[in-house]
């Protein structure tokens, strides 16, 4: 399957919201056309290059599918929309178009079944319900909680303030499970660290 890109300084991750403000014409572009037929876009994290003008040099293999939710003029004119992130994919093959516009032909990624929440996760839960009490936060409509790993792994990968490489890293995980376990032990590295107790 073909998908256009959107390669940003950002990760989405499956079931979560990102808010967009377009304004290249490549872009205004592509989200009419998304629009039009009922598609989404593929979020893909920026590796190397500008998120503006010229197509980016490189960018990440592995990127999440983008559905648009809404969409409204902002004060300053410009457009802006609210993604929720879909599929993950893999990138096969890319090429840029003649208005910049990067094209990719892409290969979905399996999702492990739903797996529910266990005595384990207390701690991460706990953590996101934290998170989420925070204004900016609760803005993007991710107060609601969680019943299952994939969306408690999800949501701490995209609120939580990791480096990009890491949150890179948890996107290519193939499973919640990996996802949750790789988060408590970077948490738990930190704690070390600052010499607070750890989580169990």
């Amino acid at each position: 399957m073909k998908l256009p890109l959107f390669p940003l300084n950002t990760l989405l991750f499956p079931g979560c919201p990102l808010d967009l403000q377009i304004f290249e014409a490549r872009y205004l572009d592509m989200i009419s056309r998304c629009m039009k037929q009922g598609e989404g876009f593929g979020v893909v994290c920026l590796l190397e290059g500008q998120e503006v003008g010229e197509a980016a040099g490189q960018f990440s293999a592995i990127g999440c599918e983008a559905r648009i939710c809404d969409f409204q003029q902002r004060p300053n004119g410009l457009l802006g929309i609210r993604v929720e992130g879909g599929r993950r994919f893999k990138v096969r093959r890319a090429q840029v178009l003649p208005d910049q516009l990067t094209v990719a032909e892409v290969d979905w990624l399996e999702e492990a079944a739903e797996q529910p929440l266990g005595l384990e996760h207390a701690d991460l839960v706990a953590l996101l319900e934290a998170l989420a009490e925070h204004p900016l936060i609760a803005a993007l409509g991710m107060t609601d909680g969680v019943s299952d790993q994939a969306a408690l792994a999800n949501q701490l990968a995209y609120l939580l303030p990791l480096a990009l490489e890491q949150k890179l890293q948890l996107l290519e995980l193939d499973t919640p499970q990996a996802r949750l376990s790789q988060l408590q032990t970077w948490l738990d590295q930190l704690q070390d660290e600052s010499g607070a107790p750890r989580m169990s």
